[in-house]
């Protein structure tokens, strides 16, 4: 069982991966933006009103242990940060700005892709 956790946590990964930089494929191929918007907005909902992602339920299924919190908190802090979730540091109000910070990042992307479609398209 712990190998098919190991893929739900790859799997897991790649789609945060994905909700923070996919925009920057959208740069590329623009109609990724249709897998993107709503996987960011997904994302967004989890980071910002503290949902946990379905695939955190998978993973501690997969494990025989209880989810705890999110994905972040769960897997990628602990290797990233050791010890921001044993100080207090990920607060309610940090999420919500990590949260506002991606959503401004990929604002911003889609806003040079707009443009940038706006270039191409000649005008009568």
């Amino acid at each position: 069982m712990s190998a098919a956790a190991d893929v739900v946590v790859v799997a897991h990964f790649g789609f945060v991966l994905f909700v923070v930089f996919g925009g920057l494929l959208v740069l590329r191929w623009p109609r990724v933006a249709w897998l993107h918007v709503p996987a960011a907005v997904w994302g967004a909902l989890v980071q910002c009103a503290d949902y946990t992602c379905p695939l955190t339920y998978w993973e501690a299924a997969l494990r025989g242990a209880p989810p705890g919190g999110s994905f972040i908190d769960e897997t990628l802090l602990p290797i990233l940060y050791p010890d921001l979730l044993r100080e207090g540091v990920l607060t309610p109000g940090v999420r919500i700005a990590l949260g506002c910070l991606v959503a401004a990042f990929n604002g911003a992307i889609y806003f040079v892709a707009i443009m940038r479609r706006r270039r191409a398209v000649p005008t009568p």
